[in-house]
């Protein structure tokens, strides 16, 4: 009887499994043919001479890469990204962490402040960046108006015409659409922290600096883990707000990866495009790694 028993639970194991693929395969195919294609379509182009005016299409194996590698203007835009990334992500770390501590206080218009400090993440990356373009304006832009008006310089300041106040001007930009992303994990995270935790500390006498550095952050540390996860690659493989704000200008200083591979598909050389597209895959999945282990998620799981 305990035989038959066996059989019959490893039958219905057998079946719900069997389920649960057959309900996947849809969301399996999907993923594979909007993702898994493209991806290996491109490391398979970076292996060839795909340029549109030397046909036909050549194998050419490694050359991409080792044309990659002595490619001073390639490695000055992974300085640019890489530089972008941790500046940006930085800024957005500590200011969304402002926010979501904030937002998470008692006081009244709660609601209505949460829904202010959303309001950058909710516009699109093309209209918010649009929208600095015009503010960061020489001739007409708002910022130009106020630093003049209020004695702030005496002549206007050309926000986007050096390579130094360009990429701030960027990363002032990235860092006021973004924070909020970083304050929607964080808060999320600062709701699950026991408040019996706080409570206890508080009779204990901890200030609040002691109780947010031994209580708040590391009950918190998944959570940042995550996000910057999340933004870290979103940086990583930034465009469009380069691509309008200054276009990688001026002469190249602000040139992302993603900006330099994309020229390099409009000028017809897809070979040697895809090369850059597989080294910003592989720069993002060492990021990943390396904030993996920095999480300790295998520690967590361990115990």
């Amino acid at each position: 009887m305990p035989a038959k028993l066996g059989r019959g639970a490893i039958s219905s194991s057998s079946s719900e499994a069997g389920l649960a693929y057959l309900l996947l395969a849809p969301v399996i195919i999907l993923v594979g043919g909007l993702i898994l294609v493209p991806v290996f379509g491109t490391l398979t182009l970076s292996f060839f001479r795909d340029v549109s005016f030397l046909p036909p299409v050549k194998f050419i194996g490694l050359a991409n890469y080792r044309r990659l590698l002595s490619d001073p203007n390639f490695w000055y835009s992974a300085f640019v990204t890489v530089m972008f990334a941790l500046v940006a992500v930085f800024f957005e770390t500590v200011l969304g962490l402002f926010y979501a501590l904030v937002i998470n206080e008692k006081f009244r218009l709660r609601g209505i402040m949460r829904a202010v400090v959303l309001i950058p993440w909710a516009i699109p990356t093309i209209v918010s960046a649009k929208i600095w373009q015009l503010m960061y304006n020489f001739n007409y832009g708002l910022l130009n108006y106020l630093f003049v008006h209020f004695h702030l310089s005496s002549h206007p300041v050309n926000w986007l015409g050096t390579p130094l106040s360009a990429f701030t001007s960027i990363v002032v930009s990235d860092v006021w659409k973004t924070a909020p992303f970083m304050a929607i994990l964080f808060l999320a995270g600062l709701q699950s922290i026991p408040a019996a935790l706080y409570e206890a500390a508080m009779v204990d006498g901890a200030s609040m600096f002691q109780r947010f550095w031994n209580i708040t952050l590391p009950m918190l540390r998944p959570i940042i883990v995550i996000a910057l996860i999340f933004r870290t690659i979103d940086s990583l493989r930034i465009f469009d707000l380069i691509y309008v704000l200054t276009g990688g200008g001026p002469a190249g200083s602000t040139t992302s990866i993603s900006v330099y591979g994309f020229k390099l598909y409009i000028l017809g050389d897809f070979g040697y495009g895809s090369a850059v597209s597989v080294f910003t895959f592989v720069l993002i999945l060492l990021f990943t790694i390396m904030y993996l282990k920095m999480g300790r998620f295998q520690e967590g799981m361990k115990h």
